[in-house]
């Protein structure tokens, strides 16, 4: 958590993550529940699925907050043609420089492959 006691969207989505292993859990402990030689505890497979239908709409609601959150970030909503132009030709420029370094980086494995 933040200073002021905010997550990170990042820190959000990782604790959807882990919601989800906890869905996954819960859903092998009712089919493990289910298949018990001596019958189902009907407590047992309320208790798991109510957690598991809340799991899950806690899941939806993070995840559709986060996704509606990230569609409303806009970068250059504010700026005129010729910063949106220069800020693309720099990325341009990068994925080129990393193009190149991964060649000469291929050369140097390839050099130390050859001693």
């Amino acid at each position: 958590m933040g200073p002021q006691g905010q997550t990170t969207s990042l820190q959000r989505l990782y604790l959807v993550e882990k919601r989800i292993v906890r869905v996954v859990e819960l859903a092998g402990s009712v089919m493990d529940e289910l298949a018990n030689s001596t019958g189902a505890r009907t407590d047992i497979l309320t208790m798991h699925c109510r957690e598991f239908m809340q799991s899950i709409k806690e899941i939806q609601t993070t995840l559709r907050e986060e996704i509606k959150s990230a569609c409303e970030y806009r970068p250059f909503e504010k700026c005129d043609y010729s910063a949106r132009i220069s800020n693309e030709i720099c990325c341009k420029k990068l994925e080129y420089i990393i193009e190149q370094l991964d060649g000469m980086q291929q050369s140097i494995d390839q050099c130390k492959d050859g001693i």
